[in-house]
């Protein structure tokens, strides 16, 4: 369904509710549904009701454990934030009581989503691309609104998913022209990736841009594991392309440039958002990743300049830094707006005014980490898709171990490129 076909059936429904969401001056009203309560949060504002939020994370056993403990707790700090600020149209949020272990595992996340279902306004993280396609009928059919801890190129098309930043599939296009610009790339470019659709999401990008760029491309699938890696380093030792983009975790990406690096290989490696965890500077791999590695990116990393990263650092205090942090903080600024826009329509929160909210949205403040227009949800993908990334580098110097190269850009083969259905399917 389109985003204009969904603000007309949204619209109908919401017209037709009887309970009402809006709390009146004295603090008292019913609550509008699942995940929203007239009593206080826990520990919340006691003039304020509550709205629960769930969180369906990798948080332990799966390979962006290291990523999505610190995304989980930056967006569990971003919302504490906005209930010291007084909450949301007389809500305070509670991102504590409903979040979930899925291990990046499909059947997992779909059991966890079975738990929370009835007890959530929105999902506030669904991490992988897999992972939320298994649960998004469901989330179609309990008019769910989620927040995506991926890039995947799908979710522009997705009227239940709240993207942010460029998409895997731009991203690896801007790392390719950047490459071909600064470093050289003339002739080969290996796309190696998990299966499916991360890897896949990439590899379409980095296909397109080689096309646009005259380079000859070819892609290798490698499976999540350390251990698993011998064969995408063969086919990098063998090729000897001049780029190659990598789409996996940061334990396979390191095991990858290091394990290539170590027989002879001096090509230039780019590396999807995913990619890095700064705890690599610490391994083996470290003197092959500052010769070698560079990453393609969302937003700027942890350590950048913008009110709404000093924002996060102020939150989160004393850590060690992460870009798991950067990415969830950024990632929540669309919801929230959202939420904002959805209080000041008949009826006040629902889910179903937060849906209709959600696909009117032109603009996000993202308090300077991405432009205001990176967030427009209100028009046709190929026209509104945020396009542009930044390119980082090894800094040993800097907090999460890179710094900015190149600041946000679309290049020309993301710039000219035909948007109108995704770059990789997850049907």
């Amino acid at each position: 369904m389109n985003r204009s076909l969904l603000r007309l059936a949204v619209g109908a429904a919401a017209a037709s509710l009887v309970l009402t969401a809006c709390r009146g001056d004295d603090g008292g009203s019913s609550a509008a549904g699942p995940g929203i309560t007239d009593e206080p949060c826990p520990g919340g504002n006691a003039d304020n009701g509550c709205i629960y939020l769930g969180a369906i994370s990798d948080l332990t056993r799966g390979p962006f454990a290291p990523l999505a403990v610190p995304i989980t707790d930056a967006q569990k700090a971003f919302w504490e934030r906005v209930n010291a600020d007084g909450g949301v149209g007389g809500y305070d949020i509670n991102l504590e009581e409903y979040i979930a272990d899925a291990e990046y595992n499909p059947e997992l996340h779909n059991r966890e989503y079975q738990e929370m279902r009835n007890d959530i306004l929105a999902l506030a993280q669904t991490l992988g691309s897999s992972q939320t396609l298994a649960i998004i009928e469901d989330m179609r059919s309990d008019d769910v609104l989620g927040v995506p801890a991926s890039w995947n190129s799908a979710w522009n098309f997705d009227d239940q998913i709240l993207e942010s930043g460029a998409n895997y599939c731009f991203e690896a296009m801007n790392g390719v022209d950047w490459a071909v610009a600064e470093r050289g790339v003339s002739e080969t470019v290996l796309a190696v990736g998990y299966p499916g659709d991360y890897g896949g999401d990439a590899a379409a990008g980095v296909e397109a841009a080689a096309e646009a760029n005259g380079l000859e491309f070819s892609q290798v699938e490698t499976p999540p594991g350390q251990d698993n890696q011998a064969g995408a380093i063969q086919q990098i030792l063998a090729q000897q392309p001049d780029l190659v983009f990598i789409s996996t975790g940061p334990a396979e990406m390191a095991t990858i440039v290091g394990g290539s690096a170590a027989q002879g290989f001096t090509g230039t490696f780019v590396g999807s958002s995913p990619t890095w965890n700064p705890a690599l500077l610490q391994s083996a791999a470290a003197p092959a990743l500052e010769a070698l590695y560079f990453q393609a990116g969302p937003w700027g990393p942890f350590g950048t300049e913008t009110d709404g990263h000093a924002a996060m650092r102020d939150a989160l205090g004393d850590v060690t830094p992460n870009d798991g942090y950067t990415a969830g903080w950024a990632w929540s600024y669309p919801l929230l707006a959202a939420l904002e826009a959805a209080a000041e329509l008949d009826g006040g929160i629902t889910r179903e005014n937060l849906l209709a909210a959600a696909a009117d949205l032109e603009e996000v403040d993202y308090e300077g980490m991405l432009p205001n227009e990176a967030g427009n949800y209100a028009g046709d993908p190929s026209e509104v898709a945020f396009r542009q990334s930044v390119i980082s580098g090894v800094d040993t110097s800097a907090p999460t171990g890179v710094a900015i190269v190149q600041e946000f850009q679309a290049g020309p083969t993301a710039t000219d490129y035909d948007f109108s259905s995704p770059c990789f399917s997850l049907n």
